[in-house]
C-alpha cells in the first residue's frame, strides 16, 4: 500500500467521507515596547494571509498587561481581518473589574475569550489565592463570562498534573467543569520554564538540540522539524485543530503551516495596510 504524500494532509477525510480541512490558531502576547510592538505586527503581517481560525492575545497575571491586551485586540479588529480571542485571568481582581473587562471586550466587538485563571501574583511555585470578591477559578470564570454575553469561550487544559492539582483525575474533573459552565474550545497550555511548573521535558527532545548552545540557526532548525513532526503524527491520529504559540515571531509557525499544506489566500485582493505592512482587509459583515 502506497503511503500517503504528507503534502496532502492539510485536508483529512472524516468518517462520513467528506473532507475536512485542518484549522489553525495562532497566539500573541501584547508588546511592551515599540521595537516589540514593530515585531508583533511583522509577524501578524506575515501570518494573517493564512488565514487563521483566530488569533489569540495574552492577559498578564493580575491583570498587568490589561490595557496593552485590548489595545492589541482592539487593532487587530480594526486593522486585519483576523478573528481576535482575548485572554482573561481571574487573579488579583473583584468579579466587577472582570464583569467591567468582559464588557469593554465585547464592546469593542470581540466574540471569543479564553478563559484562564491565571498564575499567582506571586508567580510560578507560588500558592494560588482566589480574591476575596472575585471568581473562584477558571470554572467560575467561564460561567460569568456566559452570564454576561454568548461570546466563544476557550480553556486550556494543562499538559501534566497542573501543580496545584492533587490528582490527574481532578486535572480532568476541572476541565469538565469548565466545558460544563460553557467553554466550547480547549487547549494545552505549554510553558517556557516546564520544570517550574511541574511539567517534564522528555530526554528525546533534549537531546535534539545537545551542542547547540552556540547555533541559533540551528537550533531554530530543529525546532521547526520537531513541531513539523509532532504536528504531522497528530495529524494521522486525527487530529485538525491545531494552536501555535508565536512568541510574537513568524518564522517557525509559518513552516510548520507550509509543510502541513496551508498556503496564503492568493485571491486575497483587498488590503489595508495602515503603514504596518499589507494585511487583508476586514470583510464588510464582519466589521
Amino acid at each position: 500500500m502506497t503511503a500517503e504524500p504528507r503534502a496532502s494532509r492539510f485536508v483529512r477525510p472524516r468518517g462520513d467521507g467528506e473532507a475536512r480541512r485542518i484549522r489553525v490558531s495562532f497566539e500573541f502576547f501584547p508588546p511592551k515596547t515599540e521595537e516589540m510592538e514593530k515585531t508583533l505586527w511583522e509577524s501578524i503581517t506575515r501570518l494573517a494571509p493564512l488565514e487563521p481560525n483566530f488569533v489569540s492575545v495574552t492577559y498578564g497575571a493580575g491583570g498587568s498587561t490589561r490595557e496593552r491586551t485590548h489595545s492589541t485586540v482592539k487593532r487587530i479588529l480594526a486593522e486585519t481581518a483576523l478573528a481576535p480571542a482575548a485572554h482573561l485571568t481571574c487573579v488579583a481582581a473583584t468579579r466587577e473589574e472582570i464583569d467591567a473587562v468582559i464588557g469593554s471586550y465585547c464592546g469593542a466587538g470581540v466574540r471569543h475569550i479564553v478563559a484562564l485563571r491565571g498564575d499567582p501574583m506571586g508567580g510560578i511555585g507560588e500558592r494560588y489565592a482566589p480574591h476575596p470578591g472575585g471568581y473562584r477559578n477558571a470554572a467560575d470564570l467561564v460561567a460569568g463570562i456566559k452570564r454576561l454575553s454568548d461570546v466563544e469561550v476557550s480553556v486550556s487544559a494543562y499538559p501534566e498534573k497542573h501543580p496545584d492539582s492533587r490528582t490527574v483525575e481532578a486535572d480532568l474533573d476541572m476541565l469538565a467543569a469548565k466545558v460544563d459552565a460553557g467553554a466550547a474550545r480547549n487547549f494545552k497550555q505549554t510553558k517556557a520554564f516546564a520544570a517550574r511548573c511541574g511539567a517534564s521535558v522528555p530526554d528525546w527532545l533534549a537531546e535534539r538540540f545537545d551542542g547547540l548552545d552556540e547555533d541559533a540557526a540551528t537550533r531554530k532548525l530543529i525546532a521547526a522539524a520537531v513541531a513539523a513532526e509532532q504536528v504531522l503524527d497528530l495529524v494521522d491520529r486525527g487530529v485538525t485543530d491545531f494552536h501555535f504559540y508565536t512568541m510574537n515571531r513568524a518564522d517557525l509557525v509559518y513552516a510548520v503551516c507550509h509543510l502541513l499544506g496551508l498556503r496564503p489566500n492568493q485571491a486575497a485582493g483587498n488590503v489595508a495596510g495602515h503603514g504596518h505592512g499589507a494585511l487583508p482587509a476586514r470583510e464588510k459583515e464582519r466589521a
